[in-house]
């Protein structure tokens, strides 16, 4: 059964990387075999990938099978690089695939496989994933090694784009290590300094940066108004204003004055922290010196006053923008609704959509996001589900947010049948998997707790038969609703058909169904659960004994936990309650002297 499952999900996701082209998908599926079976001898795999009849200049081709190779980063750069010499030059969406098989990979690739790519694609956005994998003792080895097995006239640049990978990593101490190995022979340049400044910045380790300033100096490196407002960010991010604007006026002491970042990092700094006059101060300040603001500086403006709830001097700067032919995107508009949904104001998100509209901006996703939560937890159930409809009649395919939104928003109207559609939309789209089984807990116990079990099955159903990600969490989740409401056979069954799948049920919820099928004096079924549990406890060398007892403990100690929780809730809200009293009479009392005075 898992078999068929598994498989199931892989045709669904090769069909979805090739863009429903069934040629396209089994070209993939037979490059990834040929990756698989020869990938431990470059030569032979360079003669069957030769033989083999792919393109190697179809990007398209390129992409499905990066896709395909997944966590497998060794077998999608073996494809990448055979790919390379044939294609002029590679689509951004497979740099950002094969990134993303860095980031997903148990281990990183080794540098002699890094080594063979060109230069110029050995930038931060490759190398940073390959470096969070790494552990720290093993970065300035891997750096090391990578550069002494590229070319010396690659040396400079692959010098510069392991620094500012090292710093964007979080890995700024090794950058300084790198520099220490290697500026005898690479000096550093402005852009060097500024990558250490950056890393050091981001972590919030300004005297750190401080010795960066001082090394400049001895080296007469001048900063420029991206070293300054790299500097000035830190100060912003570690709270340090008054450090921050002493800042700004050194820059123009020095004959650099702030630029539109500069300010606009500093509105940012300021409204983040709900200080939106010292921001709209720093904004006249800025047209004073005759800095023209961008879009970025209106929208960090419309965002601070709707955070602080101010929300007609949002839509002042928003016609500002509009006045001034600067183009307003969706991203600006989001702080209005964000402000509006605090308020619970339907109606007025409804109007600034159809103001979208006639700018020539549609909503985008996160701003339908917003709007359907509100109308659900509003009531408006048919409002949502009219949203939707125009959200997907516009061109926009709903995400996996937005079903979790629209489901949880259902569920707690009661709007189960509903609810259940656009479940099963989710799962039949792939986009169920495990952070949305906080969504499957809701809908599942809702539904059994309002006695639509058939439903409730036939949600499952549709899980499985979809080849959707199921692991333990899920299965104890089903499990549990079902024992919850008396169930309990039914949960028995479903939990054979989780150790026929290979999983292995939670200690409380073994616990819990022996418990059940002792009441129902049910000892077939209990036997074979406790028998197939056994050998699973057996294959993966754990005491079947503590197992059980450590099922039995979890089961006595969980309702005790949630009467704690719940009684420590109750203590609090009854101090204050009592505080708020003695607060009352000591009013009243002080009231009583003024009145007998």
């Amino acid at each position: 059964m898992l078999r068929r499952l598994l498989s199931a999900s892989l045709r669904r996701g090769l069909s979805t990387a090739a863009g429903g082209d069934p040629s396209l998908a089994s070209s993939a599926e037979y490059a990834y075999r040929l990756l698989r079976r020869h990938h431990s001898d470059p030569q032979k795999l360079a003669a069957a990938l030769s033989a083999s009849g792919l393109d190697p200049s179809s990007p398209h081709l390129l992409d499905a099978v990066l896709r395909r190779c997944g966590a497998a980063s060794s077998l999608a750069l073996h494809f990448f690089q055979w790919c390379s010499p044939s294609l002029p030059s590679p689509l951004p969406s497979s740099l950002a695939l094969l990134a993303k098989s860095f980031s997903r990979a148990s281990s990183p690739p080794p540098p002699s496989l890094l080594a063979p790519l060109p230069s110029q694609l050995l930038g931060p956005s490759l190398l940073c994933p390959v470096l969070r994998r790494l552990p720290q003792p093993r970065l300035l080895p891997f750096a090391l090694s990578l550069i002494s097995a590229r070319p010396d006239h690659d040396h400079p640049a692959l010098f510069l784009s392991l620094l500012e990978s090292l710093s964007k990593a979080g890995h700024v101490a090794t950058a300084e290590q790198l520099v220490e190995e290697l500026q005898p022979r690479l000096p550093l340049s402005l852009r060097h300094y500024t990558a250490l400044l950056y890393g050091w910045c981001r972590q919030g380790k300004l005297d750190e940066a401080k010795h960066v300033l001082v090394r400049m100096k001895a080296a007469d490196v001048a900063l420029d108004v991206v070293a300054f407002n790299t500097l000035l960010a830190g100060f912003v991010a570690d709270g340090r204003f008054e450090d921050a604007f002493e800042l700004a006026r050194e820059m123009e002491r020095r004959g650099c004055p702030p630029n539109a970042v500069s300010y606009t990092t500093l509105m940012q700094g300021l409204g983040a922290r709900g200080r939106v006059d010292e921001a709209m101060r720093v904004f006249v300040e800025m047209r004073r010196k005759g800095c023209a603001p961008d879009a970025v500086t209106y929208g960090t403006l419309v965002s601070a006053f709707c955070k602080a709830g101010k929300i007609s001097q949002g839509y002042e700067f928003l016609d500002a923008m509009s006045r001034e032919g600067l183009r307003v995107d969706a991203a600006v508009y989001h702080g209005f609704y964000v402000a509006h949904e605090k308020k619970e104001q339907l109606e007025e998100c409804l109007e600034l959509m159809e103001r979208m509209r006639e700018c020539r901006c549609p909503p985008d996703l996160k701003v339908y996001n917003v709007v359907i939560r509100l109308a659900c937890k509003l009531g408006e159930t048919k409002q949502a589900m009219a949203l939707w409809n125009e959200m997907e009649n516009g061109g926009l395919s709903p995400g996996v947010d937005t079903f979790a939104i629209m489901v949880s928003g259902l569920v707690g109207q009661g709007a189960l049948i509903e609810a259940c559609s656009y479940f099963k939309d989710m799962a039949g789209r792939g986009l169920f998997v495990a952070p949305q089984y906080g969504v499957l807990k809701d809908l599942l116990n809702a539904l059994v707790r309002d006695e639509k079990l058939e439903l409730a099955k036939d949600v499952w159903e549709c899980i499985v038969s979809k080849g959707c990600e199921l692991n333990v969490s899920a299965w104890t989740i089903w499990i549990h609703a079902l024992y919850a409401k008396k169930h309990v056979k039914e949960a028995c069954l479903y939990c054979l058909d989780m150790l026929e799948a290979g999983l292995m049920p939670q200690p409380d919820t073994f616990a819990k169904l022996m418990k059940g099928l002792k009441k129902l004096y049910n000892r077939h079924i209990a036997a074979e659960i406790t028998e197939k549990v056994r050998k699973m406890a057996e294959e993966r060398h754990v005491s079947f004994k503590m197992y059980k007892r450590r099922g039995v403990r979890d089961l006595e100690e969980k309702p005790k936990a949630k009467r704690r929780k719940g009684q420590k809730k109750s203590r609090r809200r009854q101090s204050g309650h009592g505080q708020s009293n003695r607060n009352a009479d000591l009013l009243d009392a002080s009231d009583d002297e003024e009145f007998s005075s």
